[in-house]
């Protein structure tokens, strides 16, 4: 009787755990974690980001302003999904095959996307970048596999740019072993670099919100991130939403935007690594006249956003992610209250700590003044 009883107190028990935990405060979290299952590899987790709400900037302008949080990447950054979409279109084109090599010209978070991959999928990878960049850099590409080669920092016109070198390496190896196969992969203009945000980053965007974003807006390098999520965005939505690109100084992209397509000289340089153009890239051709309008980002209120982001959200991001969620915010005052303003948080602070909270670096830069008193706890280097 007495063991009868306590079985039954077991299963009670058991029971109000179960009914319980139907009811966890975390029941969102299990409705995703259900979706997203199980997947085969590394290549399987890049993507499906969150969207996040900045909420202080959210409460100044009235709009609903959120950020793509690509920083959760395997990689650490939004270029993850160029990465293996250059990879797997080269696949799919026969150009690739298991043991084969990938090269590309990069200085920075295509390389590590691309090591990461490469190293998933059991290729090869062959870096050139300019020699400009960090020790750190080549020492993280290297630990994760590559082969590095940096070299003179030249213009693009210039046949040793360190993209054009890595096209000759590629068509060198594909010489010296066709069985294998080598290939570039050219992230500027191959435009599976845009297929990539149309076939998965737009279509995110769009289904988390619900299909209520008024605006999106970000920055370019490639091009490949604004063009393939406007692509997706204007088709999906019937043309009402708007697209904005964010453009540093040094870039000539806002001017040739806003000029209606004036390609002027490009003049000046910004603390942001990876983004700006002198040129419109074959990823962004397709898409430019797409575009509603841009917005120029000064330094200044791109390093007081870096502060202000890790202050009030306690987010850590690197300049380009704060450029854009500048850019977001004046796209939000332009349209005004009660809109929803979509952006891209396309990576951490963590590669660049040593320059942005670094007093001696701020200085250099005539950017300490910038800063706000308030936020001034954070500059935490010399």
């Amino acid at each position: 009787m007495a063991s009868a009883l306590r079985t039954s107190v077991r299963r009670f028990a058991t029971t109000a755990i179960r009914a319980a935990a139907a009811e966890t405060p975390n029941a969102y979290g299990v409705r995703v974690s259900k979706a997203q299952g199980s997947v085969d590899q590394l290549v399987g987790a890049i993507g499906n980001t969150p969207l996040i709400r900045l909420k202080t900037l959210s409460e100044e302008t009235g709009c609903n302003i959120l950020g793509k949080s690509e920083f959760q990447n395997p990689g650490g950054s939004v270029k993850d999904r160029a990465a293996l979409y250059v990879v797997k279109d080269a696949e799919e084109r026969g150009l690739l095959k298991p043991g084969g090599t990938v090269v590309e010209g990069t200085a920075g978070n295509t390389g590590i996307g691309l090591a990461h991959v490469c190293r998933s999928r059991g290729y090869r990878l062959v870096i050139y970048m300019p020699n400009t960049q960090s020790q750190g850099k080549v020492d993280l590409l290297r630990l994760l596999g590559a082969e590095v080669y940096p070299v003179a920092a030249v213009a693009w016109e210039n046949p040793e740019n360190y993209n054009w070198q890595a096209k000759r390496h590629a068509e060198r190896l594909l010489k010296e072993d066709p069985e294998h196969g080598a290939v570039w992969t050219n992230q500027f203009d191959n435009t599976a670099n845009r297929r990539a945000h149309i076939e998965t980053t737009g279509p995110e965007i769009w289904a988390q919100t619900e299909g209520k974003v008024d605006a999106f807006t970000c920055s370019t390098g490639t091009g490949g991130t604004l063009a393939g999520i406007t692509r997706y965005l204007k088709d999906v939505s019937n043309g009402s939403v708007k697209s904005f690109l964010a453009d540093p100084p040094g870039s000539v992209l806002y001017s040739y935007v806003s000029s209606g397509g004036e390609l002027k000289e490009r003049s000046g340089s910004s603390i942001t690594e990876g983004i700006g153009q002198g040129r419109v890239t074959d990823n962004l051709k397709q898409e430019v006249k797409e575009l509603d309008g841009a917005f120029s980002i000064s330094d200044e209120k791109t390093i007081e956003m870096v502060y202000r982001c890790l202050d009030e959200e306690g987010l850590y991001l690197g300049a380009s992610s704060a450029l854009n969620v500048v850019a977001a915010k004046e796209v939000a005052e332009k349209l005004g209250p009660n809109h929803t303003v979509v952006t891209v948080l396309c990576d951490g602070a963590y590669r660049y700590a040593d320059r942005l909270f670094s007093d001696k670096w701020l200085k250099s830069k005539n950017l300490r003044d910038a800063i706000p008193k308030r936020l001034e706890k954070y500059i935490v280097l010399p």
